[in-house]
């Protein structure tokens, strides 16, 4: 995921978590499913059928993680590949804690990456670059690609948009990550790439041929223990390629 904003643990949720997948349209992948084929029953997630990864999935179990990385052309890109950090919490037994504080002295293997990785007590997160694993605490939050709560404008904006919304339907969210705004070059970070894509980058929904965003997604966990995931695909220049929604019980 390029974009999320989720509120843990409000308003009726354990969680409730809204993202935008921002990759290159070429770059193979396989919508949200149940893993069956690799042996990951309780596993329900896209898939990088690049890299074997994934960026935000959940388990039957009440385990869920997303990743979104940093944007620093300066930072090595890692011989790993960061969809793995996802996977491989997502299919193991470690708390979310103890998951994320043993990747602490592993992040030079990845480019840089914000992880969230919780069950239904917990959430943490890690900067790679920060390398200090935290407890998420409960409230609304953003996380686009600098760290957590960092003030970007569609951080901040989306953040802003869901705290006013946590009892809107579905159609009303994906309206919020649907937003193609752009952003003036005064409020725009400076990250080491061209102003023509910190431009087009600034936008929660970025439209492009080559590169924009392939999926908006909506994982919701209720203090019942049922939950939902669906998933809205999209093809060059934001056409929409089809949708998905799952239910299951977790916990």
């Amino acid at each position: 995921m390029c974009l999320l904003a989720f509120a843990w643990q409000q308003a009726g949720h354990t969680l409730l978590l809204l993202g935008n997948r921002d990759e290159f349209h070429a770059r193979p992948t396989r919508p949200a499913a149940f893993w069956n084929a690799e042996g990951h029953h309780d596993l329900l997630a896209g898939k990088d059928l690049e890299a074997g990864g994934t960026w935000m999935g959940i388990t039957r179990s009440g385990r869920f993680a997303a990743l979104t990385n940093i944007r620093n052309p300066a930072l090595q890109a890692g011989p790993r590949s960061r969809g793995e950090l996802v996977r491989n919490y997502l299919t193991g037994d470690l708390p979310p804690g103890d998951f994320v504080a043993s990747l602490a002295a592993q992040c030079d293997d990845y480019a840089g990456f914000n992880l969230l990785a919780g069950d239904l007590h917990q959430l943490w997160h890690l900067n790679s670059s920060e390398r200090d694993p935290r407890p998420v605490t409960p409230g609304v939050h953003a996380l686009s690609n600098a760290s957590l709560d960092s003030p970007w404008p569609k951080t901040r904006c989306l953040r802003s948009a869901l705290a006013g919304s946590l009892e809107a339907c579905d159609d009303t969210l994906f309206e919020l990550l649907a937003d193609p705004r752009r952003y003036p070059d005064d409020q725009l970070p400076t990250t080491g790439i061209s102003l023509d894509w910190e431009r087009m980058l600034s936008a929660a929904f970025i439209i492009g041929q080559d590169y924009g965003t392939r999926a908006s997604s909506i994982l919701r966990i209720g203090l019942d223990g049922s939950a939902s995931l669906v998933e809205r695909r999209f093809g060059p220049m934001g056409r929409f390629e089809g949708d998905s929604r799952w239910a299951l019980q977790v916990g």
